[in-house]
């Protein structure tokens, strides 16, 4: 599977659920189990490099803004309701998370923003195909710390700087 296949997947799954991460995770599990289990596993390694070039205190920090505060786990399933997004929203918040305040239509963070489903749908479907778990995928582990200069997350004025179309439109009011 290639990049352009993978996102295919990513953006029709997307669509057929209407923005919906939990559906969304429903109908990405159907789609990948059409597949072989080869190409689920293609699709997991795609889904998890993406994953661990997320991890960088910018991209933290735009999440902060758009929850209203962003735990481990909040940022994990972010990292993974991102990926759900596409790739021109995925691409452009990595190269400035600051341009999210453009690349999203809206925001609301009782749906928004929870991914977590989506990074668990390559192995659902993997194991529904073969009745086992998905192996390792061979790829280097995650950063110990995220990439990038941290963010002090409880510092509204640095989070309004560092993010200020983000913080405009989505920040709190």
């Amino acid at each position: 599977m290639d990049e352009t296949e993978f996102w295919e997947i990513i953006d029709s799954t997307r669509e057929a659920a209407d923005g919906d991460p939990e559906d969304h995770a429903d109908l990405l599990v159907e789609r990948l189990t059409q597949l072989d289990p080869d190409s689920v596993l293609d699709f997991a390694r795609h889904f998890e490099a993406r994953y661990n070039r997320a991890y960088a205190w910018d991209l933290w920090g735009a999440a902060a803004v758009l929850l209203g505060g962003a735990s481990d786990d909040a940022f994990d399933w972010f990292r993974c309701w991102l990926i759900g997004q596409g790739r021109e929203v995925f691409e452009g918040a990595l190269h400035d998370p600051d341009a999210l305040a453009e690349l999203l239509d809206d925001f609301d963070e009782e749906i928004d923003g929870d991914g977590e489903e989506l990074g668990y749908a390559a192995d659902e479907a993997y194991e529904q195909l073969t009745g086992v778990v998905a192996p390792d995928l061979g790829l280097p582990p995650q950063p110990a710390e995220p990439l990038g200069s941290p963010v002090d997350f409880e510092d509204e004025e640095a989070l309004a700087a560092r993010f200020p179309d983000l913080w405009d439109r989505f920040g709190p009011k």
